[in-house]
């Protein structure tokens, strides 16, 4: 049974943009696919350089988890992502994490989000 602890701790390494605690926790042959953003990456490697790149882009972004849902090998994540845009505005979208895990570690991370149409704050 996957521990919630490990997806705790795996949001809050997102949440503190730490590249190297992110990719502890995946295999070296993970797949990473925003289905939305239609980018999808193969390899420990270039999932580290994808996620540096977002952070780079967002480096005020943070997520906020709404629900988690657990079973033997795998998590769903529901959250709420906050960002601010490079034009200065300040938004807000919801997004699924879908992640299957292999020997205690994520396989995979399928993102399915609005992140196409996200709610202005400011």
């Amino acid at each position: 049974m996957v521990e919630p602890e490990l997806i705790e701790r795996y949001d809050a390494a997102w949440n503190a943009q730490d590249v190297d605690a992110i990719m502890a926790f995946h295999t070296d042959d993970v797949v990473f696919d925003n289905h939305t953003a239609g980018e999808c990456v193969e390899g420990a490697a270039a999932m580290r350089e994808h996620v540096a790149g977002i952070f780079a882009k967002y480096p005020d972004l943070r997520f906020r988890r709404r629900r988690l849902y657990v079973g033997p090998d795998s998590a769903t994540s529901e959250w709420t992502a906050t960002a601010t845009l490079p034009d200065g505005r300040r938004v807000e979208w919801d997004g699924v994490d879908v992640f299957p895990l292999r020997d205690g570690l994520i396989a995979r991370k399928d993102v399915y989000s609005t992140s196409a149409t996200p709610r202005v704050l400011a």
